[in-house]
């Protein structure tokens, strides 16, 4: 049962509490001639007609229960009659029905108590009317008009009946407005509804489509997991949408967080898989530098920790934590061979640090002989200065670079000197350079030949490319005689 129809339930149970007659009223007496149909007038109050206490009243009250039952009285006697026997009639549309029968009472207690059973009904249109008005959900108010409609139809009470089917009448398209109202307003929810659970599945649909590759699953488990939440929350409180869209919406959302689990489970197998084909390939360059950690073949030793590095390099990444776990032993292993390295060379240093000063004293003896002046006495100071820099042995690894170029920037000036020294006594240069020579000599001749014809004719454009191609020739020639000074 509704709430509407147990609020109505109760008001009619309230308008019904009156003091019932000592004697129940008989129905089916016969109708007398119609009387002519009065004018209607006004419903009267359903206040009029509820329930007398149990208490002595007091006397306002009385005489006001007293008064408003002679109104009550008074507006019955416009629309029924009694007869002597009890008989109670009720006049519609100028024609007389016989609505009960009520013997061994007064007229006006007979004319009473079917008024009371019309004032009943009166009161449960008021109630609805407010219903209306107050804009209440419209749930079972068409029930409640057809209802009141029928105990009208059954013409067992006095009171302006078709005052009270007009209403009804009134009643029953305000109530379709009504529901036309809650329809298009429940439409609405609904269609939001179903837009926001649309909104849900397409970016489930849209996470789940993602390349699993590329997916952020932490981020994409929680988003997924809040839409499920979403969809839990809409389920239970929201509007309902009709089974078929419910349940093609909930396979849509079903499959795309099945596609997205399945994503999951095998990209982070894959994940697995990779990272115990890292480990184990990580494992081996471990325990490779952790073999050699120990070696004292400094040279060979360094550069397979080179080849491990290369190989460490190229190798794939295992998860974070593992992989910094089996980054810190690799660097272990590597930093117990430098150091030992480093402390053996430390220890050669020491060794070599006499030979250190010994080389220093041949460098700044050596550096005496630049600039060159004469090629061959430098040469044989450079000889014996190298003679006794090789019997001088090693020197500091930090200081080696320094002192061997500063003897190589020597060698390298006396190298340069003696290149020099070559070209300018080399016979075959100096061949080529007499045969320019001639060659220009010649050519120069022959120019100057053609400027004078030039200038004897007059032709200027003649004089002007003479004169400028003499001038070029002679340029080389004075270049020519200058490195042929320098050869002799």
């Amino acid at each position: 049962m509704t709430d509407s129809q147990k609020s109505d339930e109760t008001v009619a149970a309230a308008a019904n509490q009156t003091e019932a007659p000592a004697t129940a009223p008989e129905a089916g007496a016969a109708a007398p001639a119609p009387a002519p149909s009065p004018a209607p007038r006004p419903a009267p109050s359903p206040a009029a007609f509820a329930a007398r206490p149990k208490a002595a009243p007091s006397p306002v009250v009385t005489a006001a229960a007293a008064a408003s039952s002679a109104a009550s009285l008074a507006e019955a006697s416009r629309w029924g009659r009694v007869e002597g026997d009890g008989h109670v009639f009720l006049t519609i549309d100028g024609e007389e029905h016989p609505v009960g029968q009520y013997p061994g009472v007064s007229d006006d207690e007979a004319l009473g108590y079917f008024a009371r059973k019309y004032d009943d009904v009166l009161a449960q249109i008021v109630l609805l009317e407010q219903r209306v008005a107050s804009k209440a959900p419209a749930t079972d108010m068409q029930k409640t008009v057809t209802h009141l409609r029928e105990i009208l139809a059954e013409r067992n009470m006095v009171g302006d009946l078709r005052a009270a089917e007009a209403r009804l009448d009134t009643l029953s398209g305000q109530i379709a407005d009504l529901e036309k109202t809650e329809k298009a307003e429940h439409d609405a929810v609904r269609a939001a509804e179903l837009a926001a659970r649309e909104a849900i599945v397409a970016e489930a649909e849209q996470i789940a489509g993602n390349d699993p590759a590329q997916t952020q699953w932490k981020t994409s488990s929680a988003r997924m997991n809040e839409l499920f939440e979403s969809w839990k929350t809409a389920q239970k409180s929201g509007v309902r949408l009709g089974r078929s869209n419910e349940d093609a919406l909930w396979k849509r959302f079903r499959a795309a967080r099945t596609v997205f689990d399945r994503h999951r489970r095998a990209y982070f197998s894959q994940l697995d898989s990779t990272n115990s084909a890292a480990k184990a390939a990580k494992e081996k360059l471990i325990a490779e530098a952790e073999a050699l950690s120990s070696s004292t073949e400094w040279g060979y030793a360094a550069g397979e920790y080179r080849r491990l590095m290369d190989q460490w390099k190229a190798s794939p990444r295992a998860s974070r934590k593992d992989d910094d776990a089996l980054w810190a032993r690799f660097r272990a292993a590597q930093d117990v061979f430098f150091t030992n390295r480093q402390a053996a060379n430390d220890e050669i240093d020491q060794e070599y640090g006499a030979n250190l000063v010994v080389k220093e004293a041949l460098l700044a003896e050596a550096n005496e002989l630049l600039p060159i002046k004469d090629l061959a006495a430098t040469k044989k100071a450079l000889q014996s200065i190298r003679d006794r820099w090789e019997d001088a042995g090693k020197v500091p690894r930090a200081d080696m670079g320094r002192i061997e170029a500063g003897l190589r920037k020597v060698e390298d000036a006396v190298r340069h000197a003696e290149d020099e020294n070559w070209k300018r006594s080399n016979p075959e240069t100096k061949a080529r350079t007499n045969s320019a020579l001639t060659q220009l000599e010649s050519a120069i001749a022959g120019l100057k030949d053609d400027l004078a014809k030039a200038e004897k004719a007059g032709d200027e454009r003649k004089i002007a490319a003479a004169r400028e191609a003499l001038e070029a020739r002679q340029a080389w020639l004075e270049q020519l005689e200058r490195s042929a000074s320098e050869l002799s």
